[in-house]
């Protein structure tokens, strides 16, 4: 069989150019016997990682390159044959993409003139060349000299013999060697139709539209060894030659040392010496009675390993960063594994005292494992801005960069889009769309199209679904990690390329984690946390209204009252425990001290859940089930948890002091562990687990018991250190929610988006708790929530101009600065602050103008009555004076529809208030009566829906929460039930349910097993004044705002359709 190496290979990282992954193209050609493959992808390295891992596996040499598609001359395949030309082809990429928007690439022919030391090229002819072409690759002869090949392929058009012969005489004329390509696009054929689907995505057009845009045939996938010498058999020299340039590429991957800067230690000393000072410093300021003996032997110990493995500039690097933060007053926390860390500890990144809990720090560095440390830190979410800036001008956008992430296709968009290029409907394409249940990314099943009232079965629309279910998955485009930055010692472009990001002032690489990882290349995570912007503003008001200043670590400790508010599940708005799941977790587990809110933080997460731990955990605790010790080393190990291993140290301590394992190979079981659905390599370990604990004394049965719980972590076992980092954030929360409840509101208002709940559920809560709430006015809001004096008690909490539904904040800056005195209607703010009508009629559509003494309707008169400014000629002309008019008052039901629509909340009633004579006449019991309802008793509860979810671990099971003026709901909806209620569950917002009444103690859920959509029952709210796209919805749409930001089915176009209002993240609060 002859050797032969494909050089000419498109990934879909050439997004909409190729129809087959990087893996799936490397896998296929070591499966064909071929010498080497190839991957060219246009004008980007981003798919180079995954080929190359995925070659590695596959045991076929990987050859490195990119297309060059120049903006001036025809495109070039580029082949560095060493580390120094990898380099200039990086830079060559990044002068491309620095010099363009993001997406796009400007390179010029004089650019890759500049950068072709040590590159091979070949050129790709036009399909007719001519004269032109033939100076033109005269002009490459004289600049590259031997290290340019000609490409030839085989079309397929019934011309190839001729083509090939006149590409060998040009071969001949001007002294270039051909060499043969395939053009590869697909590893297999049989992804032609998604290759043509991808053509028309590319091109905008439908399938019918498309012509000579689609390749005639399906040859362009990899062909074995055999097929390619056939081919060419006539010019079998272009055969041997792709083994030729396969033999001088001689770069990999692996060849990248990454070099971490060392800028951090002073002139004459090393970063391990500077690491050691500064860790040792930290120690006396964070333990001023004296360093406990056990934490000094932490900190020793953790210094040499980090000496040993070169990661001190890495700390220093994190140290300087939290360094600056603090400096500016940005509240930032470190977290995660990094949390294990006593040094870090000491450094002031974590707030993890070692003296109080029993870490393990080879969770997070480990001298056997091959993977740098990953250090988290949670900055502010509205000034994490500020720290990424400092990071760029500290050390420059040549040495830094965010990383990338990959943006796939999901099964919402891939619908879309296949059904867009197939010629659907828009509202058949819609109606399939509604049929996904959120952003998962399964196949859509044809009884959901069948129900949606269309033909699965018909041909055009079973290929959608079958070409969507081929594309979901494929990569869109590239996007900015949130957080993960790299930052190198020398340019960072010889390492990756660089691109411009849709922000300003951001730049990112073409990397994602999982390329770093591959790579061994650190990276620092300054991530978003809403809750901290959310207690940094609850402090400033707290020193501002009541006088008292505090930060994290002077908030009073284990307070009795803030325990006692969580177990009764009173957390709205709480950090980490105001999901539903959390709040029916907290009354039965009772916290009463910090080390139980860690507890909390862990137990309700997929991997407690499937390794069956939570019940056996809350059985012993409650005393309902004994708790017994195989040996006093597994005592200590456990005794925290009763027993029950609920954190990945405690089953790395297991395998270690019952297993007989190192600290090195119980790490390795934790990464098995993370990765056993994917890669099943924990079985590895269940031999040696289970004999080690045998050799030591172990029943058998109790050690494969202690396997199968560890192996029911899964990919969601928790570390202690990082729930102990969001436990604290959890009892400061809970402390400003318990003691100052109006601080805490207008905290958390002021710093959405952010958490669980939308703000109508957050003023509401506020004043269950006592908070008198005050609505948004123009003579006396702010653009924040801000707090008002009420006499005693509590003060009030004013609503801010923030909360108008698409309110501009600089118009509201301009409304406040020319607030010198009170306004007296829209015409006197028109004047004074010179807004637009728009903004006007927004703020009378929201009922600002309370103060003035007018209503909405007559408010919004008095807008749509101001004369547009005159036009010169007419300036000291007649002004008539329009005749007074007398509006019918707005119904109340009117009025509740549009404080939803404008402000997502309303002060004046709840709708269901409105509904409850309806509702009673149907048997309809209020919410707040279920707590007063037998258990077991059947009942029918109805409400608006807030949210929706599946959780994995659910198996199907369906969790939706409805709200009425006087509380909450909790269904459980079986999977048989929700099949059955399909389109209710995912589509309505007012929901009738009937089902039994299941209690503990204070814990309700209905089973539902009849649900019915009364989403009309709202159109009766809504009157003449509300626009028309929300009466054609019958006023559900105004109600939707009232969604929480977890509903799994919300509308994700409403929310594109808002993002141009948000110019930050969305906070990563982790639920």
């Amino acid at each position: 069989m002859p050797d032969y190496a494909e050089l000419d290979v498109t990934t879909n990282f050439s997004f909409l150019h190729s129809a087959s992954h990087p893996e799936e193209l490397a896998k296929t050609a070591a499966a064909l016997e071929l010498s080497a493959i190839a991957v060219t992808d246009r004008n980007t390295l981003a798919g180079v990682v995954r080929a190359h891992r995925a070659a590695k596996e596959a045991g076929i040499k990987l050859i490195i390159g990119a297309r060059l598609d120049l903006q001036d001359a025809l495109s070039l395949l580029c082949f560095p044959t060493d580390r120094a030309a990898y380099a200039r082809l990086s830079n060559l990429i990044t002068l491309g993409r620095r010099r363009a928007p993001k997406g796009e690439c400007e390179i010029y022919l004089e650019d890759v003139f500049a950068h072709s030391g040590g590159q091979l090229f070949i050129s790709l002819p036009p399909d007719e060349p001519d004269g032109g072409y033939t100076a033109y690759l005269r002009r490459l002869k004289e600049v590259f000299g031997r290290d340019l090949w000609l490409a030839s392929r085989c079309g397929y058009g019934g011309d190839d013999g001729a083509r090939l012969w006149a590409l060998a005489q040009l071969s001949v004329e001007t002294a270039i060697p051909m060499v043969a390509t395939n053009h590869v696009c697909m590893h297999v054929p049989d992804r032609k139709p998604l290759m043509d689907i991808i053509t028309c995505i590319r091109e905008h057009c439908t399938i019918e539209q498309a012509g000579f845009r689609l390749a005639a045939n399906a040859e362009r996938h990899l062909k074995p060894p055999e097929e390619m010498a056939r081919l060419f058999r006539r010019h079998p020299e272009a055969i041997t030659r792709t083994m030729e340039i396969a033999e001088r590429c001689t770069f990999s991957l692996d060849e990248l040392n990454y070099e971490y800067p060392d800028d951090e230690a002073p002139p004459g000393t090393t970063p391990q010496a500077e690491l050691e000072r500064l860790s040792w410093e930290g120690s006396k300021e964070r333990y001023p009675d004296g360093v406990p003996e056990n934490v000094q032997k932490q900190i020793a110990y953790e210094l040499d390993l980090i000496g040993q493995l070169n990661y001190a500039p890495y700390f220093l690097t994190v140290h300087d960063i939290v360094r600056y933060a603090k400096s500016e007053k940005i509240l930032c926390q470190g977290r995660g594994s990094a949390a294990n860390s006593a040094v870090c500890y000491c450094l002031g990144i974590t707030a993890i005292d070692p003296a109080r809990f029993d870490l393990l720090f080879e969770r997070f560095v480990s001298a056997e494992r091959n993977e740098p440390p990953d250090i988290d830190v949670d900055f502010e979410h509205e000034r994490r801005e500020e720290v990424i800036q400092y990071i760029y001008k500290k050390y420059g956008r040549d040495r830094a960069g965010l990383a990338a992430t990959v943006i796939h296709y999901r099964t919402r968009m891939a619908v879309r889009e296949v059904g867009k290029a197939m010629g659907l409907s828009d509202d058949t394409i819609s109606t399939m769309v509604a049929t996904v249940w959120g952003w998962r990314s399964g196949g859509v099943e044809p009884e959901y199209i069948r129900e949606a009232g269309l033909d699965p079965d018909d041909n055009c629309l079973s290929l959608v679904l079958r070409l969507a279910f081929e594309l979901t998955g494929f990569p869109r485009h590239l996007s900015q990690h949130v957080g993960g930055f790299v930052i190198t010692r020398g340019p960072l472009s010889d390492l990756v390329p660089i691109a411009n990001a849709a922000m300003e002032d951001r730049t990112t690489i073409e990397w994602d984690k999982d390329d770093l990882d591959t790579l061994g290349i650190l990276k620092i995570d300054v991530l978003g946390l809403g809750m901290l912007s959310c207690i940094r503003k609850g402090f400033e008001l707290l020193e501002r209204h009541y006088g008292r200043k505090m930060d994290l670590a002077t908030v009073p400790a284990e307070d009795p009252a803030v325990y006692d508010m969580l177990c009764e599940a009173d957390s709205v708005g709480v950090f980490q425990v105001e999901s539903r799941a959390q709040m029916t977790m907290l009354p039965r587990l009772k916290p009463r001290n910090f080390y139980d809110l860690v507890i909390e933080v862990a137990i309700v997460r997929p991997g407690p859940i499937q390794g069956d731990m939570v019940h056996p955990y809350l059985r012993r605790r409650n005393g309902e089930e004994e708790i017994d010790y195989p040996s006093e080393e597994l005592r200590n190990v456990l005794e925290k948890t009763y027993g029950v291993p609920l954190f990945q140290e405690q089953a790395m301590k297991i395998a270690i002091v019952a297993g007989g394992f190192t600290p090195a190979e119980a790490d390795r079981l934790r990464r098995a562990m993370a990765t056993f659905r994917h890669v099943g390599t924990i079985h590895m370990f269940e031999e040696k687990l289970i004999k080690g604990m045998v050799a030591n004394g172990y029943d058998p049965d109790f050690a494969e018991r202690c396997f199968n719980q560890i192996k029911g972590f899964g990919d969601y076992g928790f570390p202690e250190s990082h729930a102990a980092s969001f436990a604290l954030l959890v009892y400061v929360s809970a402390w400003l929610k318990k003691h100052y409840p109006d601080v805490f509101a207008a905290a958390i208002l002021n710093s959405q988006p952010m958490g669980f709940y939308a703000p109508a559920q957050l003023v509401r809560d506020a004043k269950e708790h006592g908070v008198k709430v005050r609505p948004a006015d123009v003579n006396h809001s702010q653009w924040d929530n801000s707090l008002e004096s009420d006499g005693n008690g509590y003060r009030a909490l004013r609503l801010g101009l923030r909360q108008i539904k698409g309110f501009p904040k600089d118009d509201a800056n301009r409304l406040i600065e020319a607030r010198d005195r009170a306004f007296s209607d829209p015409a006197d703010i028109h004047t004074r602050a010179q807004l637009p009508a728009a903004t006007l009629e927004r703020l009378a559509k929201a009922d600002a103008y309370g103060s003035t003494g007018l209503s909405r309707r007559e408010a919004l008169w008095a807008v749509r009555a101001l004369s547009p400014d005159p036009l010169p000629l007419f300036a000291n002309g007649e002004n008539r004076a329009d005749p007074e008019v007398s509006l019918p008052t707005m119904a109340i039901g009117e009025e509740v529809t549009h404080d939803y629509a404008t402000l997502r909340l309303s002060l004046k009633t709840h709708p269901l208030a409105l509904l409850r004579k309806e509702m009673a006449e149907a048997r309809v019991i209020p919410a707040e009566q279920l707590l007063r309802t037998k258990d077991g008793t059947r009942v029918t509860v109805a409400g608006i829906a807030l949210v929706r979810q599946r959780p994995g671990t659910a198996s199907g099971v369906i969790f939706v929460t409805l709200e009425d003026e006087t509380g909450v709901a909790n269904l459980v909806v079986w999977p048989k039930i929700f099949e059955r209620y399909r389109r209710v569950v995912m589509g309505a917002r007012l929901i009738r349910v009937t089902g039994k009444l299941q209690r503990e103690g204070i814990v309700t859920h209905i089973i539902a097993d009849r649900l019915e959509d009364l989403t009309y029952w709202l159109h009766a709210l809504t009157g003449p004044d509300l626009e028309p796209i929300v009466r054609r919805n019958s006023g559900g749409n105004a109600y939707e705002n009232n969604l929480t930001r977890t509903d799994e089915i919300k509308s994700r176009l409403a929310e594109a359709r808002q993002t141009n209002e948000r110019k930050m993240f969305p906070s990563r609060d982790f639920h």
